[in-house]
């Protein structure tokens, strides 16, 4: 029968959010991120987009929240060095297990590698062209959620843009994850909390109209592939 998807399920989280979860499957857990962004997070139509025409005008800094593993992060990076754009890159997150995972694989990409959240960047004075997130709007309660919307509002410098992706609930979203990944979990996801988080991420995500109605209007909620939504704010030019 399934669990029911009417309703964001606040009340279950992620057991890699968990303090004391085990540090051997948290750290699997990281490593197997890149495997399974590279199919369902639509990093390389955001940069496309909104990175790659503002980093053609000159160097950009570009700030990832709740970068987890960093495995977007690297790739962006990889990406821009092979394009030949120069930029300014930040990973934050507020786990310094995850910080001190990814920042030991950095791989000479010279990603900043930050412990914290958004509001202390805001209190260092800090200005980015591009904010982005993936995966991190489902964690957070509904202040959270307007906090890290203010931050981002204050962070992005005039002419910059504010970009939050993240898994629409669905029963389709549902079913699709869990027929993938179940003959990957005695193999390629074994030892980690891949499966049994992305299905609790799931259950916790919004539909577009439950997003649109838990964020201020200036913020615009669009459907993506592959079951996606994103969340985007534009900071006006200056002057205008």
């Amino acid at each position: 029968m399934g669990p029911d998807l009417s309703a964001r399920a606040t009340g279950i989280r992620e057991l890699m959010d968990e303090p004391d979860a085990d540090r051997r499957m948290l750290q699997r857990t990281y490593a197997r991120f890149a495997l399974v962004n590279g199919i369902v997070s639509p990093w390389r139509g955001g940069y496309r987009r909104d990175i790659r025409p503002r980093a053609r005008r000159g160097s950009v800094r570009i700030l990832d929240v709740g970068s987890g593993g960093a495995d977007l992060t690297r790739a962006l990076a990889r990406r821009m060095r092979r394009d030949g754009l120069a930029a300014e890159i930040t990973a934050l997150d507020a786990d310094a297990r995850a910080n001190a995972w990814a920042s030991a694989r950095d791989g000479g990409l010279g990603i900043r590698y930050v412990h914290g959240v958004t509001a202390d960047l805001v209190r260092a004075g800090e200005e980015y062209d591009v904010v982005l997130s993936n995966h991190l709007l489902h964690h957070l309660t509904a202040g959270e959620l307007r906090a890290l919307l203010a931050d981002a509002q204050r962070l992005v410098r005039p002419g910059g843009v504010a970009v939050h992706h993240d898994i629409a609930r669905s029963r389709a979203a549902y079913l699709l994850f869990a027929a993938v990944t179940l003959p990957l979990a005695p193999t390629v996801l074994a030892g980690s909390f891949i499966r049994p988080d992305g299905l609790t991420s799931i259950r916790r995500s919004y539909t577009a109209d439950e997003l649109a109605a838990a964020v201020p209007p200036a913020w615009t909620v669009r459907r993506r592939a592959p079951m996606r939504l994103e969340l985007r704010w534009e900071a006006p030019d200056a002057g205008s």
